[in-house]
């Protein structure tokens, strides 16, 4: 059983085996690096003297989880050096500093790449390594916000809705980071040259909208909110509010869902208005009418076990107690918290959550030994193991 500030990668994931440095950030950075700690990668995030200015206390910053933590000053005299002692062991980095800031302090691609040349360097970024907005501030809604994402989210008249840092920070971010560095990590195997990945935010959003775009151009999609099939224009796509002021989710857009909706839903004269988008203004009426007439969960046993694609929608508080998920393990519990489970899973390399989010320097001494850099606990500031 490991202990806080240990992770014991062996037989843990289909990465077990693979070193990982993260120098510390905030957002997308500390989730990609996560991701891949929970695919089993030994990784090894690099904090500043102080923390993060991330307002969640250490112990519950669940992308912290399965690392371990030395602390670094890049700032003083020693400390690139310390960083690239690391370097020279690892697989991988991963940095989310604004472009040209890593250079500065001594441990940009080419100075690591001069200890490591089958290095895999990932860059997090928003605006990404180059562009006019390359230096420049932002946070996850402002890189959704110039690549169309966010401007196709909401209700029509109303300001756009912000779907919290998933879209960006996390989807168009941290997963193509990981895809990026996976990718990288393959060639460099193979090669054995490293290389640059710049993943950016905007790039990411944006190419998640390629079927969107191809929609556009096909004159299938309207560049206007509320009015397409997939964002909510669609009456039986959507969501509708219940007699407790709940919500149930609806996406029944085959025909043979949409029967079995209307169906269940006590609207059968409705069954043709599927087609017809002359009727979807009185389709969604009578729709959100029924709906109101119910609770939530009266709802939810009247599509139970049917293929009308109705769902409640849950509270985070709520999920991990739906059957379903429970069954999968879709939630797990670790040190007290509630959180998401690793993902996707694997028939011969399960993965788990091995450790608690990482305290910062907790896992000097550890680090030192396994990676076999003695003066690392020595020569650094560390608390307690």
């Amino acid at each position: 059983m490991t202990t806080a500030g240990t992770v014991a990668t062996a037989g843990h994931g289909p990465l077990a085996g693979v070193r990982v440095v993260e120098l510390a950030g905030i957002g997308p950075g500390p989730f990609a690096a996560m991701l891949l700690a929970d695919l089993g990668a030994d990784v090894v995030r690099v904090d500043r003297p102080g923390g993060s200015s991330l307002a969640i206390a250490p112990d519950h910053d669940v992308t912290n989880r399965n690392k371990r933590s030395v602390i670094v000053d890049l700032k003083s005299p020693d400390g690139p050096a310390r960083v690239l002692d690391l370097v020279a062991r690892a697989d991988v980095l991963i940095e989310g500093y604004r472009p040209g800031v890593a250079e500065r302090l001594g441990v940009g691609p080419e100075a690591c790449h001069a200890r490591n040349p089958r290095l895999v360097y990932g860059r997090m970024t928003g605006w990404g390594q180059d562009g006019p907005l390359a230096h420049r501030a932002g946070h996850d809604v402002a890189y959704i916000a110039l690549t169309g994402t966010l401007g196709m989210i909401g209700a029509p008249g109303t300001p756009p809705s912000v779907p919290a840092n998933l879209l960006g920070d996390y989807a168009g971010g941290s997963l193509y980071l990981v895809v990026g560095v996976l990718a990288a990590l393959h060639h460099a195997r193979v090669t054995g040259t490293g290389q640059v990945v710049d993943a950016a935010i905007v790039d990411g959003a944006a190419h998640l909208s390629a079927m969107i775009h191809g929609m556009l151009a096909a004159g299938g999609w309207q560049d206007r909110r509320a009015a397409n099939l997939l964002d909510g224009g669609c009456p039986y796509y959507g969501t509708y509010e219940t007699a407790d002021g709940k919500y149930m989710a609806v996406g029944a857009l085959e025909p043979q869902f949409y029967d079995a909706f209307v169906r269940l839903l006590g609207i059968e004269d409705f069954a043709d208005a599927r087609k017809d988008p002359t009727r979807w203004e009185e389709l969604r009426e009578a729709v959100a009418a029924r709906f109101k007439s119910r609770t939530r969960d009266e709802w939810t046993a009247v599509f139970e076990g049917s293929d009308a694609c109705v769902a409640p929608v849950l509270s985070l508080r709520e999920a991990p107690h739906h059957p379903h998920l429970a069954a999968r393990g879709t939630f797990t519990d670790h040190g007290g918290i509630t959180q998401p489970a690793p993902a996707p899973r694997f028939s011969a390399t399960p993965t788990t959550v091995r450790s608690g989010p990482a305290r910062p320097g907790a896992g000097t001494a550890d680090v030192a030994r396994d990676w076999d850099i003695p003066r690392l606990a020595t020569d650094l500031p560390h608390q307690g193991d």
